[in-house]
């Protein structure tokens, strides 16, 4: 499986994009929610690197929206998600 998937902050913030009312969240907005997740500021270095590595690997894309950056997850991003649900959901023992 992708290095992605040992990250559980990228898994998250994977998980975060695919929730997201019109598919995409700006990096504020996707920062704002995992902290509140996570209960804890995260800082923007490590942040900001963890979706930079998304993005070099291909599982998430970015568009320019005024002075924001909108992020989305790729088809290869939904199906890499997709795939670590199954396996969760298999090794959790739940039928569907």
């Amino acid at each position: 499986m992708a290095k992605w998937l040992q990250s559980g902050r990228r898994r998250d913030m994977c998980v975060l994009l695919a929730a997201a009312e019109d598919g995409e969240l700006s990096g504020q907005r996707l920062k704002t929610r995992l902290e509140r997740r996570y209960d804890t500021r995260i800082e923007p270095k490590s942040f900001y690197g963890a979706l930079d590595a998304l993005e070099s690997a291909g599982f998430v894309a970015h568009r320019e929206d005024g002075i924001a950056d909108k992020y989305s997850l790729t088809d290869a991003g939904e199906r890499r998600l997709r795939d670590q649900f199954e396996w969760m959901r298999e090794a959790l023992g739940e039928d569907g």
